[in-house]
This record gives structure tokens, C-alpha cells and sequence, in this order.
């Protein structure tokens, strides 16, 4: 699998990254319903055996259970990956997420964390939302500070603006952007992605299949039978009218898959990771077969063809919405 550095550091990513938001299983917001811990290490051991060297988390995922899950899987190896995990997201005794970029709150955080993952230092530590505004100033500094005392390497970001990204690189360098990004969700092409690309900010953009919409693995049946705890169920891109262009977008995606010999989620990642600006992609997996699956995204250069049929195809569905 190919690999690429991340923005001004030492850490060198392949170009597809384990993301285990799934991974915190039931019982929470942004739940995608229940997960098999067993499995979910399964799913782990298999992108390291398949090259995949970094794992994404954060303690919002299952509120402190994705993180638990990756501490376990990853026990007694001599030779971990590269661990990305996030700050700021914090819930309460009721179990709902709130937003904390207090210089204690993440301190507290980073601790937990450390716990958890059971390691001595974070490879990659980020803020995972752009709230409260007025505090994102107080949040970098203090990582920062961690930075400094060895418990981070380096220091990025989540879902933060143009002008919040420039509000906080005075204070500290930023080491990556994690945007969404994907065929339905680009944003980021218009400022974001160029200004990484000009400061030398690395990008590792998350739901480039956009939650498994852009897999060709959906259907209509497939939607109203997802388990009312999946977040998905409360996606406007998942409920009519949008679902029903969706998947048509997704019929005509796989034509030009399969005249590759490729799949389509393999075609959504390709497509997220053709602009030089991205570092890598981050992709959940839930099952060592989806891993199977994905893995060899990370080698395919869409050809300008592939790339042009698939822009006219972006452009009809924009009509249609």
C-alpha cells in the first residue's frame, strides 16, 4: 500500500487509515448499533496484516469503548501502529455528548486516553470538533503543552473552518486537517484542501464512502431495516427524496468500477485520495471482509478518464437535488 507523509512531520501514513467509530458499538448518539468486541480486533489484526499502519479514534466513539477496543487489540505488540485519537468530546452521567476545549477538560482527557489505549504516548492527538469557538484557542494550547511534555507527537485538527485553522496555526504548528469528504460531502475543495496544500497541513479526510452510502452495497430494503440505534436512520442522505439519486449516482459508479475490475467502495476511496492534497483516508471496518475489501484502494490511480465520467456523473446528481 502506498504511503505518504503527513504534512511538516516524521509519521509516514499509508494512504488508507482503520477508522473505528463503528467499533464503539451500541448504547450512544452516533451509535451504528451493536458490534462484536471479538470482531472488532479481528477487523483490527487484519488491516496490520493487510499494511495498514495508523488506526483513527476517539473517546466520543462508544464513549470510551472504541479506544478499549484498540488498547486490547494492539496489547503486547512490539510494533503498534500509528494511533490518531481525538479530544473534546465529552458526555455526561446520562451518557450525552457535550463539547470541552477547557485546558482541564483535555488534560483530563489525554490521561483517560493514555489509559485506555494503553500507551505511553499519543502519535497524533486532535481536537474532534470546533466547539465552543471562543475556546479553540484554550484547546490548542493546551495540546500544545502535551506536545512539549511528551505525551503527543503531534498535534491536528477536526472538522475546523478556514478561518479557525488560521486563527491557530500563530499558536503552534498544525500537523493535519481531518475533514469530511467524499463524492457527496466537498466542501473542502473549495478553501480547505488548497490551504492545507499551500501550509504543508496534512489531510486525512473520514467517510470517503460516506457511511457505506457509496458502496453499492445499499438498497432501499437495506435502509428501512437498519436498526433504529444506527445513526444513519436520522441522515437526510439516506431518506427520500435524496436516497432514491443516491443510489442511482451509485448504479452508474459501479459501471465504471467494474470495467476497472474493481469494486465500488474501492472506486469512492480512489476518488477521495486522487487529489494530492489528501494524505490518506480513514475507513471504518467492522468485519475482517470489509478490511479484505478496501485494502487495495490504496494502490489505485484513477485514470483522467475515470475521473472526468465520474465529475459528469457529480454534476447530474447536483441537478437532480
Amino acid at each position: 500500500m502506498k504511503i505518504r507523509r503527513l504534512g511538516l512531520t516524521d509519521l509516514s501514513f499509508t494512504t488508507i487509515g482503520l477508522g473505528t467509530w463503528a467499533i464503539g458499538g451500541g448504547g450512544w448518539q452516533f451509535s451504528w448499533g451493536a458490534q462484536d468486541d471479538k470482531e472488532s480486533i479481528k477487523t483490527i489484526h487484519r488491516a496490520l496484516d493487510k499494511g495498514i499502519n495508523w488506526i483513527d479514534t476517539a473517546p466520543a466513539y462508544g464513549l470510551g469503548h472504541s479506544e478499549t477496543v484498540v488498547g486490547k487489540a494492539l496489547k503486547g505488540m512490539r510494533d503498534k501502529p500509528f494511533i490518531a485519537t481525538k479530544c473534546a468530546r465529552v458526555w455526561d452521567e446520562n451518557r450525552n455528548l457535550g463539547f470541552n476545549l477547557k485546558r482541564e477538560g483535555i488534560r483530563r482527557e489525554v490521561e483517560a486516553s493514555l489509559r485506555r489505549l494503553q500507551v505511553d504516548v499519543i502519535d497524533l492527538y486532535q481536537i474532534h470538533w470546533n466547539k465552543p469557538d471562543e475556546d479553540i484557542e484554550e484547546g490548542w494550547n493546551t495540546i500544545a503543552e502535551l506536545i512539549k511534555e511528551g505525551k503527543v507527537r503531534y498535534g491536528g485538527v477536526s472538522n475546523f473552518t478556514l478561518d479557525q485553522l488560521k486563527r491557530i496555526l500563530p499558536i503552534h504548528p498544525v500537523a493535519s486537517l481531518q475533514p469530511p469528504y467524499n463524492m457527496l460531502v466537498r466542501d473542502a475543495e473549495n478553501e480547505l484542501l488548497p490551504f492545507c496544500g499551500e501550509h504543508k497541513i496534512g489531510v486525512i479526510c473520514y467517510s470517503p464512502m460516506y457511511k457505506g452510502l457509496l458502496t453499492g452495497k445499499f438498497t432501499k430494503e437495506r435502509v428501512q431495516n437498519l436498526s433504529p440505534e444506527d445513526h444513519r436512520t436520522r441522515d437526510p442522505h439516506f431518506q427520500e427524496p435524496e436516497l432514491s439519486i443516491n443510489l442511482q449516482l451509485v448504479d452508474s459508479l459501479a459501471e465504471i468500477a467494474r470495467r476497472n475490475g474493481r469494486t465500488t467502495a474501492q472506486l469512492a476511496i480512489a476518488w477521495v485520495l486522487r487529489r494530492s492534497e489528501i494524505t490518506a483516508a480513514i475507513v471504518g471496518g467492522r468485519h475482517p471482509k470489509q478490511v479484505d475489501e478496501i485494502a487495495p484502494a490504496g494502490d489505485w490511480q484513477l485514470s483522467d478518464e475515470d475521473i472526468k465520467a465520474i465529475e459528469e456523473l457529480l454534476t447530474k446528481r447536483a441537478q437532480q437535488l
